[in-house]
């Protein structure tokens, strides 16, 4: 039995005292309405209302019930006011500040026509873990290892020339002992400022014989790409980065490095909800491969 329909129809007849009236306020049907009465009258083991002719009255039984069906259709119409404002509230995400206009575009088009409605705040790695943390929005994009994430990006090396080779390995941008060219160097943006990324890659740089100076932070993406661009340095950065800055990627020859992405949200089994519902146009936002898991529970490509 649907209570809150049944109770519906027992508070428009009682009050109109007529099954008639009452159930076209209702907007049911004269038997409709009776069925229902008679349903809740059945499941509650008590007569409610007193059927004379066409004219009905409420028994005492029905007299101590009618506040509180009344209070009942009040708390079902604050639930459907509730959910329908939770419906549009907008969901504040953190985003990494190195996705393109195009591609956020797209994110936000995604989520509309899924009936999500999205505030995208481009943030660095850390600050969209403050932003959540001071719950300044709702969900965040973090980045952690690409073990444990739901979306990878693979990373390589860009440049302004064509390098003429399938990988670009570090070791050939050691300077030689007579070189007088300026030493190339490579642009690290803030997004890739992550010990997963930026360790490895110093690691290499250090092994292979680069000097300190060779391998450098820039204060973002576009400042980097700009080195890259009038230069022959090199920008650490996805192949979508690379094609949007009309710079040629190759993926690096010594180490494979890998951004790794999940959702995080401040209230339990949201997270899951924003994956289930978003987590496709994220990856194209992120031009990411997705990640989901074995039976074992270990990380496999989708």
């Amino acid at each position: 039995m649907d209570l809150v329909r049944a109770c519906l129809a027992f508070v428009h007849v009682s009050e109109r005292g007529s099954f008639t009236i009452g159930a076209a306020a209702a907007r049911m049907s004269q038997s409709v309405a009776s069925r229902r009465v008679a349903a809740l009258e059945q499941h509650l083991g008590e007569v409610l209302l007193e059927r004379n002719g066409r004219r009905v009255a409420l028994t005492p039984f029905g007299q101590d019930v009618l506040p509180a069906a009344r209070r009942l259709l009040r708390a079902a119409d604050t639930l459907e006011d509730e959910a329908e404002t939770a419906k549009g509230r907008r969901l504040r995400l953190a985003v990494p500040d190195t996705c393109s206009t195009g591609r956020l575009a797209r994110l936000v088009a995604g989520g509309r026509r899924d009936g999500i409605s999205l505030e995208l705040c481009l943030a660095a790695p850390s600050r969209r873990a403050e932003l959540l943390h001071s719950q300044e929005v709702r969900a965040a994009l973090i980045a952690l290892p690409p073990a444990e994430a739901t979306w990878q990006v693979p990373l390589g090396l860009a440049g302004a020339g064509d390098p003429g080779v399938e990988r670009v390995y570090v070791e050939t941008l050691r300077p030689g002992r007579t070189d007088t060219a300026p030493y190339r160097r490579i642009w690290i943006q803030p997004e890739d400022d992550v010990p997963h990324i930026r360790d490895p890659l110093k690691r290499l740089c250090d092994a292979v014989g680069l000097r300190p100076s060779q391998h450098l932070m820039a204060s973002g993406l576009a400042a980097g790409a700009a080195e890259a661009l009038c230069s022959d340095d090199l920008l650490l950065c996805s192949r979508a980065e690379a094609a949007e800055l009309r710079l040629n990627w190759r993926p690096l020859g010594e180490v494979e490095l890998v951004r790794g992405f999940t959702v995080v949200a401040d209230t339990g089994g949201e997270s899951d909800r924003i994956r289930q519902r978003l987590g496709e146009h994220i990856g194209r936002c992120l031009d990411a491969r997705t990640v989901t898991e074995t039976e074992d529970g270990t990380p496999r490509e989708a």
